[in-house]
């Protein structure tokens, strides 16, 4: 047992988050790119009726880490709808995903 804890907390990792990504980065859209050898994923913030977006963060990863990034993804989605209800996904009817650009829709504001 004492073996078992000391693997434990040899296989731990301290994360530190720099004060500035402290606050995070807001994107509504990505685009997904890959080559033979890594995934870029690009978190775009796109305002209403405006023409041009502006990429937050960029990700590179392996294609490994992407699959494993999918995975934890779905396990995480899968226990928030345990908990909160099903997430619904606004997409007009008919409009299609071009596979590599996720545009998340903004509701569409109320006076």
């Amino acid at each position: 047992m004492a073996n078992e804890n000391q693997n434990q907390n040899q296989n731990q990792i301290k994360i530190e988050i720099p004060k500035e990504e402290l606050q995070g980065r807001y994107a509504n859209m990505a685009m997904i790119a890959h080559g033979p050898n890594d995934f870029f994923i690009d978190m775009i913030l796109r305002g209403p009726n405006m023409p041009q977006a502006r990429v937050q963060s960029r990700i590179i990863m392996a294609p490994q880490h992407a699959k494993e990034l999918m995975l934890a993804l779905q396990d995480n989605i899968r226990r928030y709808e345990q908990n909160f209800g099903e997430i619904k996904i606004m997409r007009p009817a008919g409009a299609g995903n071009p596979g590599n650009i996720m545009d998340f829709p903004l509701p569409k504001g109320q006076a």
